[in-house]
């Protein structure tokens, strides 16, 4: 195609498509399709629980659950510049609650509300987490309009996942081997981190044998394991709880695995609601920190490999 074919991105304005927040433009986010859009800009697995719902003595525009921690997550729309009522709200969300990631998305946010977002990711621990969110809409001359998320603000995994550490060697009896867990996915976190085109949004570490990654659909997470006792570095695409998803995967196994170049251990899981599909690397000894560069490579490689083919497909599904 020659250069002179292409078209010109065009801004379209939000309330030429949604005109009032709570009657059209949450009911479009709460849609599988859309919250997948969002789950994939941030790096979490959000499943919609309610629109417009009371929580305690709050009421939050979308109620939703992180699948890789079970928290709440909180999501106030606005579609006009971020004001001081919203943030008060967010405030509010964040005092009443426990645990808790509160997303607030608008046209625009003003410097000092995003500031505050900032702030607040720095200050609070890893129960707490901010995102601000942009919304905007584009289209090519006649084509369908578009969604694209951006994000302004969100939490500083590197630094809360350091202090959270600390913390928890000062408070609690981890052990070795969850300490290393931890610092194992910090640093995994960190060169990801580093490669800028790099399609894979690592979430928060935790002190597990396990790390979680979005894979754009709802129900559905790109894991990286690590077994301590079997010396096996493990990543799997793992489903929930909807074995037809499985069964359409399990459909073209010879493409997908010709596609990563490997040969996939296919767990159906027959007594259990979940199903996985799954490559391990052996010989991986997580107690061996010089060889941690070697099973990094490998983990970032086969991360993007198969967020790649697994994302594609699992579109394609209804």
């Amino acid at each position: 195609m020659s250069v002179e074919k292409l078209g010109r991105l065009e801004k379209v304005e939000l309330r030429d498509i949604w005109e009032k927040e709570d009657m059209h433009f949450t009911p479009w986010l709460a849609k599988e399709e859309n919250m997948d859009l969002l789950s994939s800009t941030i790096g979490l697995d959000l499943i919609v629980e309610a629109q417009e719902k009371d929580v305690g003595p709050f009421r939050a525009d979308i109620l939703c659950k992180d699948y890789a921690s079970n928290n709440m997550v909180l999501i106030e729309n606005q579609l006009e510049k971020t004001d001081h009522k919203h943030l008060g709200q967010l405030l509010t969300y964040a005092t009443g609650l426990k645990a808790v990631t509160i997303i607030w998305i608008a046209s625009e946010f003003n410097d000092e509300h995003r500031a505050t977002l900032d702030w607040l990711n720095d200050i609070t621990d890893e129960n707490y987490n901010f995102f601000g969110i942009i919304v905007e809409l584009y289209k090519i001359g006649d084509s369908n309009i578009a969604p694209n998320f951006k994000i302004v603000s969100k939490p500083n995994n590197w630094s809360k996942s350091v202090s959270t550490a600390k913390s928890k060697i000062q408070n609690e009896d981890l052990g070795e081997t969850k300490l290393l867990q931890m610092k194992f996915w910090t640093t995994l976190n960190q060169k990801i981190d580093e490669k800028e085109d790099s399609p894979v949004k690592p979430q928060k570490p935790t002190a597990k044998h396990w790390h979680t990654f979005s894979v754009g659909k709802s129900g559905v997470n790109l894991n990286l394991t690590f077994n301590t006792k079997t010396e096996l570095l493990g990543i799997e695409i793992y489903i929930i709880n909807d074995k037809s998803i499985f069964e359409e995967l399990e459909k073209d196994k010879a493409e997908i695995e010709s596609k990563l170049d490997v040969k996939l251990s296919w767990q159906p899981l027959p007594n259990r609601s979940a199903s996985r599909i799954k490559l391990y690397k052996e010989n991986c000894d997580l107690y061996d920190e010089s060889k941690w560069s070697e099973y990094i490579d490998w983990s970032i490689e086969k991360l993007e490999k198969f967020h790649n083919v697994f994302s594609s497909k699992l579109k394609t599904l209804d």
